[in-house]
């Protein structure tokens, strides 16, 4: 009976070195999740300000499309009034022709009117050419002498009289 309860002593002796082992490794388990409990705390933490902080940008970055929106509406009324401006100056230029968004594009759409308009004034100006015909009858001129003789320069110039 002594060697059962010297075996059965071992395996008291391993399990409590068992036990042992996993309550270091459940205290190990503790500590760790304490510090990963510590660290998701700080990590919320952090979303919660980076939260706070998208929150700000977004509220600025909504009050800067709103200023955009309204100086975008300002800059296409300058524009239009710019536009009627050059047309009422100009009212040679043919508006359909004198279009656009910006200040540039308004430019360069006045210089292509600009230059349609004249190009229709110089076509219709050699065409008022091609077809004038000249007003009354040519000057009267007296008969050619330049091939007569002075002789009969002065008998042409004795019958006239």
């Amino acid at each position: 009976m002594e060697e059962e309860v010297a075996l059965l002593e071992e395996q008291l002796a391993a399990a409590n070195a068992d036990i042992e082992q996993l309550q270091a490794r459940i205290a190990e388990a503790e500590t760790l999740a304490s510090t990963r409990g510590d660290e998701l705390t700080a990590m919320r933490q952090r979303v919660a300000e980076q939260d706070t902080r998208l929150a700000e940008y977004t509220a600025e970055l909504d009050e800067v499309r709103e200023a955009h929106a309204g100086q975008t509406t300002e800059l296409q009324a300058a524009v239009a009034r710019l536009r009627q401006s050059i047309l009422e100056r100009e009212p040679d230029l043919p508006a359909d022709i004198v279009t656009g968004d910006s200040v540039a594009g308004l430019d360069a759409s006045i210089a292509t009117a600009r230059q349609t308009v004249a190009q229709v004034r110089q076509h219709l100006d050699q065409q008022a050419q091609a077809l004038r015909v000249p007003a009354g009858a040519p000057a009267r001129t007296g008969p050619d002498t330049s091939a007569l003789s002075p002789g009969e320069k002065i008998r042409l110039g004795l019958r006239q009289t």
